[in-house]
């Protein structure tokens, strides 16, 4: 028994673990020049893995625990039912709009890039309350708004990043 575990901690990782989701490729740059500064003839990129958001969803089963929870249910008490969503042409404004594809090119971003972007823009929303002065009324107010809009975009970006990640998941 003792020499089986051994032998399963020595042997290498499967190929189906989470350590072979990531595909790190290196790429030759055909308009590098030599310079005093910057990164080498070849730079390290990730092969781009096509993403089915819709196929994803299904899988998750989305839409039955959507009714499950109840959350149609409690949509409908505060009036959003589908005949205010026909009402107010929704559909035809998300197929005017082209959401549809756009959220197809969003499910192709890296997680990791959203939420390192949510950083510098959190220290800046950090920054905001710190640098503007407390002296009057509107300047709290203009700190109140651009601290507030900042966090907010951090915060979406960073819960984008978890529910994309979650999206991209290998199976």
């Amino acid at each position: 028994m003792a020499n089986k575990h051994i032998a399963n901690r020595l042997s290498p990782p499967s190929l189906d673990n989470n350590y072979s989701r990531s595909k790190s490729v290196n790429k030759y740059d055909g308009k590098w020049k030599k310079q005093w500064f910057g990164a080498g003839i070849f730079y390290e990129g990730s092969e781009e893995v096509p993403v089915d958001v819709f196929k994803k969803i299904e899988q998750r089963k989305v839409l039955s625990n959507l009714e499950k929870a109840g959350l149609l249910s409690k949509a409908e008490e505060l009036g959003l039912t589908l005949s205010s969503i026909e009402k107010l042409g929704v559909f035809s404004k998300a197929e005017e709009l082209g959401l549809l594809s756009l959220l197809e090119k969003a499910a192709s971003f890296s997680p990791s890039a959203l939420a390192s972007a949510a950083l510098p823009i959190l220290v800046a929303a950090i920054l905001a309350i710190v640098l503007i002065p407390d002296d009057s009324a509107a300047l709290v107010a203009v700190q109140a708004v651009i601290a507030g809009a900042l966090g907010v975009g951090a915060a979406g970006l960073l819960v984008g990043s978890v529910v994309l990640g979650g999206l991209q998941e290998a199976d």
